[in-house]
This record gives structure tokens, C-alpha cells and sequence, in this order.
């Protein structure tokens, strides 16, 4: 594997986890407004 490829990896592994991580923001903060 090179660099290029490890770096998209990481990049991609990193959108996923910020995606993630904004959808329970905004689950939680819908939950309290109820």
C-alpha cells in the first residue's frame, strides 16, 4: 500500500467518524427539545 492510498484511507475513516459523531449531536439535541 502506498502513502496516497494509506492517506485516502485515513481521510475516509476520519469523514466517517465526524459523520457519525454529528449525527448523535443532533439525535441528542433533538432528544431534549421533546
Amino acid at each position: 500500500m502506498t502513502i496516497f492510498e494509506s492517506l485516502q484511507l485515513m481521510f475516509g475513516f476520519g469523514m466517517f467518524i465526524i459523520s457519525l459523531l454529528t449525527l448523535v449531536v443532533v439525535l441528542i439535541k433533538a432528544d431534549k427539545k421533546k
